[in-house]
C-alpha cells in the first residue's frame, strides 16, 4: 500500500523542549511495519506535500502534529479515497481523542498499520477547511495574544493561552453579527460565535468532547452579549449543565450558515489557528468526505 508519512518537525510535542524525538517516530512507524520514510515538514510545506502524496497516487497519508497539522492534511485528502492516519504530535490534538485514536505514538502507529477507516464529516468556511472547530470573537483574540506570547516571550502553549485568556477579558466586547440560517436571518450582539464540525458536550467532566464527527450536521453557539461577571458566571453554569436561556442560543439542524458583519475583515480561529477572512463568512459541512483510519 503506497503510503506517505508527513510530520510537522516544529509542533507540538517534536519543538526543541518537547519529549518526542524524530527517533522516536521512526522507531514507532517501523516497529509497526510501516516502510515509508517520514517527510519533516513545516507551515505550508505540510498541505503542498498532502496534495503531491495524493495525486501520486498514496492510498494513505499520514499527518503527525497538531491539530492544526491533521487539518491541513485533511483538505488535501477530502474528497479522495486515500486514507488519514494520525500520530497525535500536539498539545491537544482533539481530532484524535474525539476518534479514540491512543496518544500514545507505538498505539497509534499500530492502529495505522491495521489500516481500518471510516468516514467522518469535515467543516468548511470560505474554502477553508476545519475538522474541529472555528469561532468569531474572544478566542479568536485569545489565540493571537497566545501566539504573539510563543514567538515574542519563547512561552509554552498552555501557560501563553492561560495569560491571552486574562487579558482577553479584560478587553471584553461584543460584536454585531447578521446571521443567515435556512432562508432566516437575525442580527446579534454576541461575545463569541462557535461553529462546530459535529456537537459538542458542554458540561463536565466531558466538555469539549465530540460523540462523534459523522452526524452531518454544525454545531453552532451564539453567547447571548453580557456584562464581563456576566459572561463569566454564564460560562461556569455551561460547564456544570445550568445553562440558561439567556445565555446561549444553540442553534439547531444546521448544514449552512452565513456570517455577515459591517467589518471589512474578521479575526476567525480554525482548529486553534486564526486567520483574517473577508464576509460574508460561508459555513458548510461535508458529509463523509473524509476517510479517517481509527478504532
Amino acid at each position: 500500500m503506497e503510503t506517505a508519512v508527513l510530520i510537522n518537525s516544529g509542533g507540538g510535542s517534536l519543538g526543541e523542549r518537547g519529549a518526542v524525538k524524530r527517533s522516536d517516530v521512526s522507531d514507532a512507524l517501523r516497529d509497526a511495519g510501516i516502510t515509508a520514510q517520514p517527510q519533516w515538514l513545516q507551515g505550508s510545506e505540510i498541505r503542498k506535500a498532502a496534495n503531491a502524496a495524493v495525486a501520486a497516487g498514496a492510498q494513505v497519508v499520514v499527518a503527525g502534529g497538531g491539530d492544526g497539522t491533521i487539518s491541513s492534511v485533511a483538505a488535501a485528502l477530502a474528497g479522495t479515497e486515500a486514507k488519514l492516519g494520525v500520530l497525535p504530535l500536539g498539545t491537544l490534538n482533539h481530532f484524535a481523542r474525539d476518534l479514540g485514536i491512543s496518544t500514545d505514538l507505538k498505539r497509534a502507529a499500530a492502529t495505522i498499520a491495521a489500516g481500518k477507516s471510516r468516514p467522518v464529516d469535515i467543516a468548511e468556511v470560505n474554502d477553508r477547511t476545519f475538522i474541529n472547530n472555528s469561532a468569531i470573537g474572544l478566542y479568536p483574540l485569545m489565540v493571537l495574544d497566545r501566539e504573539a506570547q510563543q514567538k515574542n516571550f519563547g512561552r509554552s502553549k498552555p501557560w501563553a493561552m492561560t495569560v491571552a485568556a486574562a487579558r482577553t477579558l479584560v478587553r471584553f466586547s461584543s460584536r454585531r453579527l447578521t446571521l443567515m440560517v435556512n432562508d432566516q436571518s437575525a442580527q446579534v450582539d454576541t461575545p463569541l460565535l462557535f461553529v462546530g464540525n459535529n456537537a459538542y458536550r458542554m458540561q463536565l467532566p466531558d466538555a469539549g468532547k465530540r460523540e462523534a464527527l459523522d452526524r452531518g450536521e454544525l454545531f453552532v453557539l451564539v453567547l447571548r452579549r453580557k456584562s464581563r461577571l456576566g459572561f463569566c458566571v454564564a460560562s461556569l453554569r455551561a460547564l456544570f449543565g445550568r445553562t440558561r436561556e439567556d445565555d446561549v442560543v444553540r442553534l439547531q439542524n444546521v448544514e449552512w450558515l452565513r456570517v455577515d458583519t459591517h467589518h471589512s475583515t474578521l479575526a476567525v480561529s480554525l482548529d486553534g489557528e486564526t486567520v483574517r477572512l473577508k464576509p460574508p463568512l460561508d459555513y458548510r459541512i461535508h458529509k463523509a468526505a473524509l476517510n479517517v483510519i481509527a478504532p
